[in-house]
């Protein structure tokens, strides 16, 4: 059901919804009406990769002349994508982009992330004592690999006692 505008029977093209002293004030507008009461006429909706493109622009131009030429001729190995394609589409071509582009990619990321540039992952609170007891096996199952690989055969041994009767389901 398309709304009329609230000032006349034209069609509504701009809506509203402003809350003011806890109460709903919903305005429903012609492009003539919304002009009166000075809303914009222009588009809002601008779509997301353009606006990721426009930030990679936006804040790669904030680097020196010299990081900008040298970030434009890196070309990954893997997939041949050149820092200068990504700054045009805000799209990297594969997981190595990111081993490759590493320098000029480092500054944006930490800005568009708040200054993290490393995932820092933790169990959720709701995971259940499986998933952890996962995560436990699984830690211990890459000290036995790195204990056998330095032949630490005692501490070895050792894990893999520990391993044992924690997989034994009895």
């Amino acid at each position: 059901m398309k709304r009329k505008c609230d000032k006349c029977s034209r069609p509504a093209t701009h809506h509203s919804v402003e809350i003011v002293k806890g109460e709903k004030i919903e305005k429903h507008l012609c492009d003539a009406h919304a002009a009166e009461e000075g809303l914009s006429l222009q588009a809002v909706h601008t779509p997301i990769n353009e606006l990721l493109t426009n930030f990679v622009k936006l804040h790669a131009g904030v680097e020196s002349d010299d990081d900008t030429k040298t970030a434009g001729d890196l070309v990954c190995d893997q997939c041949g994508i050149t820092f200068s394609d990504f700054r045009e589409s805000s799209l990297l071509g594969c997981p190595h982009c990111y081993t490759t582009f590493e320098a000029p990619l480092g500054p944006l990321l930490e800005r568009a992330h708040e200054g993290g540039t490393h995932h820092i992952g933790k169990v959720p609170r709701r995971a259940g004592v499986a998933e952890q007891r996962q995560a436990q096996l699984s830690r211990l199952r890459r000290r036995l690999d790195d204990a056998v690989e330095a032949e630490d055969y005692e501490l070895a041994a050792q894990l893999r006692d520990e391993l044992t009767t924690m997989e034994d389901p009895s």
